[in-house]
């Protein structure tokens, strides 16, 4: 039997920010992790988070404010969340990224280009709430630099990492390309003691760097962190969670809770039989890129005590595709990028490409209603290959890897398809041949004038964050499909994770069903239903409200709420 005040369950974002702020309202705090990595889909991730009237927004230029903040969520969740819950994460997201910025090892840049996905909505700011986390040092993780989740996306030539903000300068600007390449080249290689113990590059970025920083933050606290420690059941004395039954390394154990207990350990993305239990179909758990071990742990223990669900419906969508092993990887930069269509089984486009992630994925299943889209179809052209890298980053432009020095593993049939013509590669992906000729035909027209007339594609500032001015067409996400080869390749609706769960009121306390305190117990992330409700506003809606949540939770139980 072990005794502590403080249980938070799962090591990603949300988890580490919640075991911080609960240590250092003076709690004795443990942290317990189902795999034997931490980080979670945190460290997976691409590490952003969107926080309106933050901190750092007046020296990015940009001025925001709670009201046009509030402004903005409301339009985005159209009234499916309580308006108590969205002023407490307007409230207490900004607080939480001071907190951390002041107190701990980790840091953010404002992306300062990175708009808000909806720019339509009232109270949208076209920039710098999403923020990038700033890179760490791997040094700083000691012995445990080996035990934080691998990223979903290789770096570049296997040695280059880069943040989100340093991505985007890349694709703008080919002279900070060229530069960029060979300082960062030349820092690895001189980076002598790493290379000889045979570490990845020392500089952590994206969602390393943030579930790095932050589990150099709980070291310094000497706040105990076990891995392999599954969740069984939540244990209730009086009606109030009291502690929990778990597995640590096989072995059953019993940990009671002195103050409560915070469920951080994600959603159930990778459980295909909750998502076919609860989300639309066609579904599967294989096309998720959340971390493996999302399995919905906490929403299931939540749900045997009596606790409500909710949002069970939805996830953070994203189309994806599958390498050639089957591992899903989400598609979010290269379906923006000029020369590219998705369209369904009738040859049809269905959806703008350029849109906000979830938004495609939603057009996808909406389409799949009346003609087959589950897959779709990604369709590039010759010039595509040559300038744009494929699979995240896995193949390089044709300009750097032609076709014959592609890597087998990915030549295998059903990865990448390739043809001399359109007919040709319509065939391969049993597509129909004239509708694609139609589709392609009357979307180059629209790549020559700059104008989407069918979905607007690049007619806002979100679309064209990922796009390429130097094409010479007049809209940087539109370039006609014409110089052979063709390619094209197979799209799943994939997603981030789930973001559907345990109700909790705005301190993260959860609810069970009929709206009453679950007493001794809080829940933050992807275990709950999300303040963002069926909605995606900005990059980073996943983890500022799962860290914001999780600080929320530590400090209502300290009583400083």
């Amino acid at each position: 039997m072990h005794s502590v005040d403080v249980i938070v369950v799962g090591s990603g974002a949300g988890g580490m920010t919640a075991a911080i702020t609960a240590a250092d309202q003076g709690f004795d705090t443990l942290l317990i992790e189902a795999s034997d990595q931490f980080g979670g889909t945190s460290a997976m991730s691409g590490g952003v988070v969107w926080v309106p009237a933050n901190h750092l927004m007046p020296k990015a230029g940009i001025s925001d404010s709670y009201e046009e903040g509030m402004a903005y969520l409301k339009a985005t969740t159209k009234g499916e969340v309580p308006e108590e819950k969205l002023h407490a994460y307007l409230t207490y997201a900004p607080a939480m990224l001071r907190y951390l910025e002041q107190n701990t090892h980790t840091a953010f840049n404002a992306a300062v280009e990175y708009s808000d996905y909806y720019p339509d909505l009232p109270g949208y700011k076209p920039g710098a709430r999403s923020l990038d986390s700033k890179p760490f040092s791997r040094r700083k993780l000691k012995e445990n630099d080996e035990d934080i989740r691998l990223p979903s996306t290789r770096p570049l030539f296997n040695r280059i990492s880069m943040t989100a903000i340093e991505a985007h300068e890349m694709l703008k600007s080919e002279r900070f390309r060229n530069f960029f390449i060979l300082w960062r080249l030349l820092i690895h290689f001189l980076d002598i003691p790493m290379r000889i113990k045979g570490k990845r590059d020392n500089r952590m970025v994206l969602g390393q760097a943030l579930a790095g920083s932050l589990r150099a933050s709980m070291m310094d606290r000497n706040i105990p962190l076990w891995l392999n420690t599954r969740l069984q059941e939540l244990l209730l004395e009086d009606g109030r969670v009291c502690g929990i039954r778990a597995s640590k390394n096989g072995q059953p154990v019993t940990i009671t809770a002195r103050k409560g207990v915070i469920l951080a350990s994600g959603g159930f993305g990778r459980n295909t039989e909750m998502r076919q239990k609860y989300q639309k179909h066609p579904i599967s758990g294989d096309w998720s890129s959340a971390n493996p071990h999302d399995l919905g742990d906490s929403i299931s223990a939540g749900e045997k005590i009596g606790a409500q669900l909710e949002f069970m419906h939805c996830a953070w969508w994203s189309p994806s595709f599958l390498l050639p092993k089957g591992e899903p990887e989400s598609l979010i930069i290269g379906k923006s990028m000029p020369g590219c269509i998705f369209v369904n089984k009738a040859g049809e486009r269905f959806t703008n490409e350029a849109a906000p992630y979830e938004d495609v994925v939603k057009g996808q299943y909406a389409a799949n209603d009346s003609s087959p889209a589950i897959p779709c179809y990604m369709i590039m052209d010759g010039r595509y290959r040559e300038e744009y890298a494929l699979a995240n980053g896995r193949i390089y432009p044709a300009k750097i890897m032609p076709d014959e020095k592609m890597p087998d593993e990915y030549k295998k049939p059903g990865f990448i398809f390739k043809a001399d013509t359109l007919d040709e590669l319509a065939q391969q992906m049993d597509v129909d041949a004239a509708g694609l000729a139609t589709t392609i035909k009357r979307f180059n027209g629209f790549a020559e004038s700059g104008v989407d007339e069918d979905f607007n594609r690049g007619g806002n500032a979100q679309d064209c964050y990922y796009s390429d001015a130097t094409t010479g067409y007049p809209n940087p996400t539109l370039a006609p499909i014409q110089r052979p080869p063709f390619y094209g390749m197979l799209i799943w609706p994939g997603d981030l994770g789930t973001k559907g769960g345990l109700k909790t009121d705005h301190r993260g306390r959860v609810l069970d069903t009929g709206d009453n305190i679950i007493e001794g117990l809080y829940a933050t992330g992807n275990t709950t239903g999300s303040v963002m409700g069926n909605s995606y506003p900005g990059a980073g809606s996943t983890l500022g409200p799962s860290m914001t949540f999780g600080y929320i939770a530590a400090l209502d139980l300290a009583g400083k709420l």
